[in-house]
């Protein structure tokens, strides 16, 4: 080959390697932008007194005498609501059966409304579920409830068409020249008295445990959780990866045995991770008899991950040059010496890449997790409970919240946020072993 279409092939390569990786970085930022510009919305948004509220009562965040204070200037803008909603049910004793009865069901449904927005109404005993003692705790959902509560929406026929399509009537036509009427229009005027939006930063969604099946609080145990499955996964599956990819590199001789067992490892490497998840369940529970608990899904993902850690190990160990192991062989080292003090010192950036990729998957893996480990709600373990405890995951609670949360709307902003936390999980990994490879290669340069 000529020397000028070699070097016109090495730009032609070049080229087409930076290509591929704009083109990548932007697939990501475009995936990845609108995850994290909602996911920041579980950290900063426009929290309601209702919000700061359920703070003091249900976490003793907060200061109380502010709290009380504002709850004051609150009621006091509610007051009117309370008012007029007195005066019509007077009013309504008054009316005619028939007219009463229609505007009873038109008034229950307007209060019902009225008690998602700003929480029940004074008299009302206090509710069991927490998430019928509050209004609306985000600025952006009292908006839509309030949206709600002043209009009906009702589907119409086309003109013209047999289809139908969706219109918005104003509530407070149904009550027209009642003493109720007045009320939406002081609603709709004064949202922002009543419930006094105000910018926060809620750092203690990663610190906080959740209540009411994630609609108050944060999600430490799921990301303590996450961080328990990723760290015990790692202490199982690291020494027998490495172990096994010091022998299939320096021990094992080209047999059929070993040509085997190398096919096994690439075979495992491609299988669905439910496979693995139900040989956790069959094997590692109904087997050993070990229980659903952190320890079994670490087990379980240790198998998911450990081709992974064998072929990046493998990769690492035989790219060292072969001068560095003759060289302390014919110092007079040992082997095993040669291998522990030569060889994987100066494969260790290449190890540790494959082990921090394997992290990042075991830090995002539900299916093996789902019978082994998981759970929907749960609180924090401490350390020595992971044994024979399962735990709620930042992967699977995502998953649990976007398919079977019976209000998904409300907890919206917790999906999100759990996605951004796993995301700068992973990221976070991978930077401290990006930092960890430089500072090892650095080291055996010098």
């Amino acid at each position: 080959m000529r020397l000028s279409t070699r070097k016109l092939l090495d730009k032609a390569f070049t080229g087409f390697g930076f290509f591929a990786i704009i083109i990548m970085a932007v697939a990501l930022l475009v995936i990845l932008s609108p995850i994290l510009a909602r996911g920041s919305k579980a950290f900063v948004f426009r929290a309601t007194s209702e919000f700061r509220r359920a703070q003091l009562e249900m976490f003793d965040s907060g200061s109380r005498s502010k709290v009380d204070e504002e709850t004051k200037i609150v009621n006091e803008a509610r007051k009117p609501i309370y008012e007029m909603m007195s005066a019509f049910e007077k009013e309504l004793l008054e009316m005619d059966s028939s007219d009463r009865r229609q505007l009873k069901k038109d008034y229950k449904e307007f209060k019902e409304l009225l008690s998602a927005l700003i929480g029940p109404m004074p008299d009302e005993p206090k509710a069991v579920l927490p998430r019928k003692r509050y209004g609306q705790r985000r600025w952006n959902l009292a908006e839509k409830k309030a949206s709600i509560l002043l209009n009906v929406t009702q589907w119409v026929p086309q003109e013209g068409s047999d289809m139908l399509v969706e219109s918005k009537v104003p509530r407070k036509i149904y009550f027209e020249g009642t003493k109720l009427e007045p009320v939406f229009g002081y609603i709709e005027n004064n949202l922002e008295e009543i419930l006094n939006p105000k910018l926060t930063f809620y750092w203690r969604f990663l610190t906080q445990k959740s209540k009411d099946s994630h609609m108050f609080g944060g999600i430490w145990p799921e990301l303590l959780g996450t961080v328990y499955l990723v760290i015990l996964t790692m202490i199982f599956a690291i020494p027998f990866g490495v172990v096994s990819a010091i022998y299939l590199t320096e021990y094992a001789r080209d047999t059929k045995p070993i040509a085997l067992l190398r096919s096994c490892i690439s075979t495992l490497a491609g299988v669905p991770s439910i496979v693995f998840g139900l040989f956790g369940l069959a094997f590692i529970m109904n087997v050993v008899k070990i229980p659903k608990s952190v320890l079994a899904g670490s087990l379980t993902l240790a198998i998911l991950v450990l081709p992974m850690i064998i072929r990046a190990s493998e990769e690492a160990i035989k790219s060292v040059p072969i001068a560095y192991k003759q060289a302390s062989l014919a110092l007079g080292a040992t082997k095993w010496h040669t291998i522990f003090k030569v060889v994987l010192p100066a494969s260790l950036p290449g190890i540790l890449t494959g082990i921090v990729i394997s992290m990042g998957r075991a830090a995002g893996e539900t299916a093996p997790i789902i019978f082994t480990a998981a759970v929907s709600v749960g609180a924090a373990l401490k350390p020595w409970e992971a044994i024979y405890k399962p735990t709620p995951a930042l992967s699977w609670n995502i998953y649990n919240l976007a398919t079977e949360h019976e209000e998904m709307e409300a907890v919206l902003h917790v999906q999100y946020g759990m996605v951004t936390t796993l995301i700068a999980v992973v990221l976070l990994l991978n930077l401290t072993a990006i930092i960890a490879r430089a500072k090892i290669s650095k080291k055996l340069k010098g």
